[in-house]
């Protein structure tokens, strides 16, 4: 009596099947491998581009919105940036940061806070590292390219590293021409959606010696609050 042999056409089609499988896990690996190379490079570009400038100004839009909690709220603001020092002036606050101390002054409430650097502040793009916060930190990945008034704008997708960031991802638009930032896109956990996009990008500028300097007389009836 014969006995049929059923195992080896049952192992030849599991051994198709985890071929087939794995060769396409393979492929779709080395794909985003080759993406995420694209994207390290083009972000390495930028890094350096910001390098080569001893000064930025920057005019910008900024805007915030939450369609769960009702939010959208829209502001023109402007920001001057030398190494890491920076004058930002938005919804009428101005805030200054010498390289050590910020002086965040706020006309409304007529009053000054002046607080030192925090080396573990918490993850917040300031302007400082507004063009060059990707380099730690982030996962990215090649996403979109988009044609703005005849820019072309490649977005790369970031997302951060810890679990504890309380943003989703962040899309960083940049002018493949200039490799200059065109816009920067935060998507919070919550479903708050923060866009920031250039409005003028001019560098090594003429600056005022004093550019980055607190002057208290300027503020003679403001109210200062050392916060440390």
């Amino acid at each position: 009596m014969k006995i049929k042999n059923t195992l080896l056409p049952i192992n030849i089609k599991q051994f198709k099947t985890c071929f087939i499988f794995v060769s396409i896990a393979m492929l779709m690996s080395f794909g985003v491998q080759a993406q995420d190379k694209k994207a390290k490079a083009l972000l390495d570009e930028v890094t350096t581009k910001i390098k080569e400038y001893d000064n930025i100004i920057i005019d910008f839009k900024y805007s915030l919105n939450n369609l769960k909690e009702n939010i959208n709220q829209e502001s023109k603001g402007n920001v001057t940036m030398k190494g890491n020092m920076y004058v930002l002036n938005l919804m009428g606050v101005t805030k200054i940061f010498d390289g050590k101390k910020t002086y965040t002054i706020n006309p409304e409430d007529e009053e000054v806070s002046i607080s030192k650097l925090n080396e573990k502040e918490d993850n917040a793009i300031t302007p400082s590292k507004m063009l060059t916060f990707f380099n730690t930190g982030y996962k990215y990945n090649w996403d979109i390219l988009q044609n703005v008034k005849g820019r072309k704008i490649q977005y790369i997708k970031l997302a951060p590293n810890s679990s504890k960031d309380q943003r989703k991802e962040i899309l960083l638009g940049i002018d493949i021409q200039t490799k200059n930032i065109y816009n920067l896109i935060e998507v919070g956990k919550n479903g708050t959606k923060t866009t920031l996009t250039v409005n003028s990008f001019k560098t090594n500028q003429p600056l005022s010696k004093n550019q980055f300097t607190f002057d208290a007389s300027k503020y003679p009836k403001y109210y200062i609050n050392k916060l440390d």
